[in-house]
Order: C-alpha cells, then sequence, then structure tokens
C-alpha cells in the first residue's frame, strides 16, 4: 500500500474542501490514487467542492510587475477557466495585484504567499483573495508559479498576447549602465528575444546536462540511421550540438531585430556605447498553461447523456 503523506492530504483537501480525516481516510481507500480519492469522496457525499475539484484551470494570464528604478520584479501565472474570464478587467487586475504583492511581501513559494496577508489590505490573506475573486468572476482562480528578481543591475519584463507569454530578464551593470537607456532597451530587447525565440539557458554552461545527452544520443541514432561510417558519427555530432547551442543558448541565438548579430554581439555594442560592464545573469519565462492537461469538451456525449 504507498504511503498517504501529510502534502497528499493537503492537496486533497484543497482540491475538494472536504475535512482532513476524510480525505485521509480516502487516500488510505484509494492506496494514494488523487484521482481515485475525489471519486471516493464524491461517492460518499463528502466532497463539498465536487464540481470545481473536476474543472480545469489552464487559461488565464501571466502578469508582471516592476518596481519604478527596475531592481525589483514579477511575473506570476494566475489560472482561471475560460478564456473569456482571462480577458476581463477583474481577472486582469487580480493577476496585477497578486503581482505586486509577491514584488513587495517576498514570498519563498506558492504555499508561503498563500498564507500571507495583503499588502494592500492585511485583513486578508491572498488565499482569501482567490476565494473571493473565484466567488466572484464564478470560476476556479489559482495562483501556479511566480519567478521574483531582485538586483542592482536591471529587470525588464516583457508580456506577449495580454497575458499568454510572460517574460523576466536580469542584466547585471555598473553605475554607468543602470543609467543608460541603451542598457534598458537592451533589456527589454532581451525579453523579446526569449518570448520569440524560446532559449532554454543563458549560456552552454547552464544547458541541462541531462537533456544534452539526450540530445547526443538522439543525434547520434540519426547519424547512424543516415548509413554514416561509425568512425565519423561522433564528429557528426560534436557538429550538430553546436547548432544545437546556438538554437538553445541566449548569448548564440541570432538577434530576432537583426540577423547579422548574435545576442552575444549585440550585448558587447550596448556596453561599448554604453561605456559600461554589463552581463545577462537569467531570466524565466512562463507560458500560460503549459503542462496542464485541458480538458476536452464531448458536446455529442453531453447531449445523449441528458436525452437518457
Amino acid at each position: 500500500m504507498a504511503a498517504v503523506t501529510a502534502s497528499m492530504v493537503k492537496e486533497l483537501r484543497e482540491r475538494t474542501s472536504a475535512g482532513m480525516m476524510d480525505c485521509k481516510k480516502a487516500l488510505v481507500e484509494s492506496d494514494g490514487d488523487m484521482e481515485k480519492a475525489i471519486e471516493w469522496l464524491r461517492e460518499k457525499g463528502l466532497s463539498q467542492a465536487a464540481k470545481k475539484a473536476s474543472r480545469i484551470a489552464a487559461e488565464g494570464a501571466v502578469a508582471q510587475y516592476v518596481n519604478e528604478d527596475a531592481t525589483v520584479g514579477v511575473i506570476v501565472e494566475v489560472n482561471c477557466e475560460t478564456d473569456f474570464v482571462a480577458n476581463t478587467d477583474n481577472f486582469k487586475n487580480f493577476a496585477n495585484s497578486v503581482a505586486k504583492h509577491i514584488a513587495l511581501a517576498n514570498p519563498a513559494d506558492v504555499d508561503a504567499l498563500l498564507s500571507q496577508k495583503y499588502v494592500d489590505d492585511e485583513s486578508k490573506t491572498i488565499s482569501d483573495m482567490i476565494s473571493d475573486a473565484t466567488v466572484a468572476i464564478g470560476e476556479k482562480i489559482s495562483v501556479r508559479r511566480f519567478e521574483r528578481y531582485e538586483t542592482a543591475g536591471v529587470i525588464s519584463t516583457y508580456i506577449h498576447l495580454g497575458g499568454k507569454v510572460g517574460v523576466m530578464v536580469e542584466v547585471s551593470a555598473d553605475e554607468n549602465g543602470k543609467k543608460s537607456d541603451e542598457v534598458k532597451t537592451f533589456a527589454h530587447d532581451l525579453a523579446l528575444q526569449i518570448a520569440a525565440a524560446r532559449p532554454e539557458a543563458v549560456r552552454r554552461e547552464e544547458v541541462d546536462v541531462e537533456k544534452l545527452n539526450k540530445e547526443k544520443e538522439i543525434l547520434r541514432a540519426q547519424a547512424l540511421n543516415e548509413g554514416k561510417p561509425e568512425k565519423i558519427v561522433e564528429r557528426m555530432v560534436e557538429g550538430r550540438i553546436e547548432k544545437y547551442y546556438k538554437d538553445v543558448c541566449l548569448l548564440e541565438q541570432v538577434f530576432v531585430k537583426d540577423s547579422d548579430k548574435t545576442i552575444k554581439s549585440l550585448m558587447a555594442e550596448v556596453a561599448k556605447a554604453a561605456d559600461a560592464k554589463i552581463d545577462i545573469v537569467k531570466f524565466a519565462r512562463f507560458e500560460r498553461g503549459e503542462g496542464i492537461e485541458k480538458r476536452k469538451d464531448d458536446l455529442a456525449g453531453e447531449i445523449a447523456a441528458m436525452m437518457k
């Protein structure tokens, strides 16, 4: 029998609003299977939010907040159930409020965020605000993830397509760089680049080793399947990995606004123009709903069920 942990009980309670002991019993009866535990609670009539538990909040928006001197920045993904709600002012205002709170209150993670008192109204926690928003908006609302950067350099954010994609990038800069409009423009151009070109790392040393090794395996298999002799396969793989680095490493990508430049050469150009020392520290790129399995509506099935 699978061990039932406190985090599993907590997740089930959040998804169903059933009591803690009922959630624990459901997980024990279901051998730790979350979906079966939800069904068990529904069958027993113990889930106060059974319909809500079955909903999938895969729409929504990525919101951002940057303070006045661009030293603190946040991107946060807030989800709802429909694109219609995601485009309402109420939802957008809520997402922006959460982003501002994260910037000011600096929570360690989403769990810590939910228990914090809201910076603009300490009579409510963020969890209370989510409950209020769910009632007011009429859909399941959730805060899925966030990134918060704080720097002595420059932070820039970019939100694409009304919140479908959100990017934040940190650029280290000396005093000349922090005052330079060229550096601020460079940081903004980086955010646009990341949104469009989807890099996975700033530089080669930061590429995920497991993913890199997997890529080498795939490239080696491709070369062998092409009938290439074993003795030249390794050289072919090395050559193709060079191209892979140019695709996934931000510094090596071709600049989307000028194909004659790489991001590395652009950075050198900007540093010289601003008489500054600058470097790209890190970035985050969120795509709304990525990794969430969206519900597939079966209209014919629903109508057939209604006819029975």
